[in-house]
């Protein structure tokens, strides 16, 4: 059986793939066209993609009797596969999820507190040569201990995201899910995301993507948070709708945002870029070298559990 991987994996990873399999790997790190989707689904028998690589229904049906039996999706969102499409052509989906869980939940903190502290803003006033020395009134922000934080979404990633909050910095933490949850520390469930969102002085987005969550943060939803709250998304970009958020930060109706991800990913706008109270970041949840090795072992091993005929350990 064939194997092709759609990016440049870490060195670790790469040395596996060749040692085990008939594999070929993709030296560019831009997301795979049509074609190269449609190639991959009639040339291989596994294709492990990731972020990015849309195999849309449309993909899936054009290719018919297709070769491809298994996307062993690199990552644990997988909104970028239809995984309906997939399944009626006779193709199964894996992913990568607890791999992910601890490096997302430590940038959801960075970006909760560079957004209270305004580091960003900080960091780059130093950089322009403009600062000119300390003062009792500058860059003023807002403290995080003992504050209150909503997370929309209490699995693994918010599940996490609470923990730090809870017993790190001494926070409230409540939740918005689709059933009760206990993750072993104190949490109280919100009836909706509006209601949770007047409450909070930290929103922190840790839902996946996907047509339910589409928006889920909305105009109404950042008309309901307070002036001085911070809105923090580190899960899919298109969870937040961006043109709201842009308004909201532009009327100063909220203090500030930490994102990770955006709604056109990679492109960002440029009012988002020009507002001072946004901390972007590109994309950098799982980005340590630990975590994505890891990443990259789990799905080589979805992979060789397919290749033996064996029961795959991640089917989404």
């Amino acid at each position: 059986m064939k194997l092709w991987i759609t990016r440049p994996m870490t060195a670790a990873v790469e040395a596996r793939a060749r040692a085990e399999f008939d594999v070929d790997i993709r030296p560019d790190t831009g997301v795979l066209s049509r074609t190269e989707m449609e190639r991959a689904l009639r040339d291989y028998d596994v294709v492990m993609p990731t972020l990015g690589d849309l195999f849309s229904a449309d993909v899936v049906s054009s290719v018919p009797n297709a070769r491809c039996r298994l996307l062993a999706n690199f990552g644990v969102g997988y909104n970028h596969i239809d995984t309906q499409a997939a399944e009626a052509a006779g193709i199964a989906v894996t992913n990568t999820p607890g791999a992910v869980t601890d490096a997302t939940a430590d940038i959801a903190m960075t970006l909760i507190l560079m957004s209270a502290r305004r580091a960003g803003e900080g960091e780059r006033l130093v950089r322009s040569g403009k600062w000119e020395g300390w003062h009792p009134t500058q860059m003023l922000g807002q403290h995080v201990t003992g504050k209150t934080v909503g997370i929309i979404g209490l699995g693994r990633i918010g599940a996490a995201i609470g923990r730090r909050c809870h017993f790190g910095f001494g926070m409230n933490v409540l939740y918005t899910a689709r059933s009760e949850k206990e993750p072993g520390y104190p949490v109280t469930r919100c009836a909706s995301v509006v209601e949770m969102a007047s409450q909070v002085d930290f929103l922190v987005v840790a839902v996946p993507g996907g047509p339910q969550t589409l928006h889920m943060v909305d105009e109404g939803v950042l008309a309901a948070m307070q002036p001085h709250a911070h809105l923090i998304n580190i899960a899919r970009g298109e969870i937040v709708k961006e043109s709201a958020l842009i308004a909201a930060l532009q009327d100063k109706r909220l203090a500030g945002a930490g994102l990770d991800v955006y709604e056109f990913e990679p492109k960002v706008p440029e009012a988002l870029r020009e507002l001072d109270t946004v901390t972007l970041l590109p994309h950098l949840g799982t980005a340590t070298e630990e975590v994505r090795t890891n990443m990259g072992h789990m799905a080589l091993d979805n992979v060789a559990a397919f290749m033996a005929g064996m029961p795959l350990p991640n089917p989404v």
